[in-house]
């Protein structure tokens, strides 16, 4: 597994910084956040301790499907589908297809590193 570096900077400055880039006057580093959030705030929402859990579950469970990780974590499927989309949006979880088709969360990072901009 791997470590996922996330950025916190607000709105105007990450647009400004993505201005600098496009213009070719700021050239990111390889150890600069991959995964991006306008404020604390936002991050807490997604990475809360709820979702903190699944994210553990489905590394130690490795379940088949939505379906599978919706029994083993009490949550309905629904729910769960919109959550798994959000941290696949953030580059937290990828989506494999799984034994019929199913949609197979896969979790890509063991931890995270935070860093205020």
């Amino acid at each position: 597994m791997k470590t996922i570096k996330i950025g916190i900077m607000n709105r105007d400055e990450f647009r400004q910084r993505t201005i600098s880039i496009a213009k070719g006057l700021y050239k990111p580093t390889a150890d600069d956040p991959k995964v991006w959030f306008d404020s604390v705030e936002s991050m807490s929402r997604l990475l809360n301790t709820k979702n903190l859990e699944l994210l553990k579950t489905i590394r130690q469970c490795k379940p088949l499907s939505l379906g599978e990780l919706a029994e083993i974590t009490g949550r309905r499927k629904e729910s769960l589908s919109r959550t798994i989309k959000k941290m696949g949006d953030y580059g937290l979880i990828e989506i494999k297809e799984g034994p019929r088709h199913a949609k197979m969360p896969v979790v890509i990072a063991d931890s995270f590193e935070v860093k205020l901009m």
